[in-house]
């Protein structure tokens, strides 16, 4: 079956995030603030018309580095059921990952939920402290990488702290 990514608006996602992250919110609870700033970039996988992964960035210091000037939060990757393991969750991170890469690079860090951590660690990241338990959700964990700028992309400063620099 043929897969396709693509950026889409912040409202594509949301019922898939809805039905796999988050069922006990609304969807309106699930927009964020900076859903529509020019920066924050909105991905999704669609088979058959279907959206069967989504996931956000945006600009974000995480929360033990909070000056650091180029961080991009990841948030909201879901992906069906039905399509994991088939490397649809993959593009779309690989989607989330160049966006990043174009506007500079930076690190790029999320609360992870822990099953998805052999996940993200296949693509780069790094756990970063300690696990806690997210009400309604589970346990989480952050977690981050460095995502270098690619050619052409705005030049900026240094990266900031690595993923797993201390406080």
């Amino acid at each position: 079956m043929d897969v396709r990514v693509e950026r889409t608006g912040p409202e594509v996602g949301l019922p898939l995030r809805h039905r796999v992250l988050r069922p006990h919110q609304t969807l309106a609870e699930l927009r964020a603030p900076d859903d529509d700033a020019p920066d924050t970039g909105h991905y999704a996988a669609f088979a058959d018309g279907a959206v069967v992964s989504t996931a956000s960035v945006r600009r974000e210091a995480p929360p033990w580095a909070p000056g650091t000037e180029r961080a991009w939060r990841l948030r909201g990757m879901a992906t069906d059921d039905a399509w994991r393991r088939q490397g649809v969750g993959r593009r779309v991170l690989d989607a989330v990952v160049e966006h990043v890469r174009a506007r500079g690079g930076g690190l790029l860090w999320c609360n992870a939920r822990v099953p998805a951590v052999p996940f993200y660690a296949r693509a780069g990241f790094a756990v970063r402290g300690e696990e806690w338990d997210e009400p309604h959700i589970g346990p989480h964990v952050a977690m981050a990488r460095l995502v270098e700028a690619g050619p052409g992309a705005p030049a900026a400063g240094g990266a900031g702290p690595s993923p797993s620099a201390g406080p």
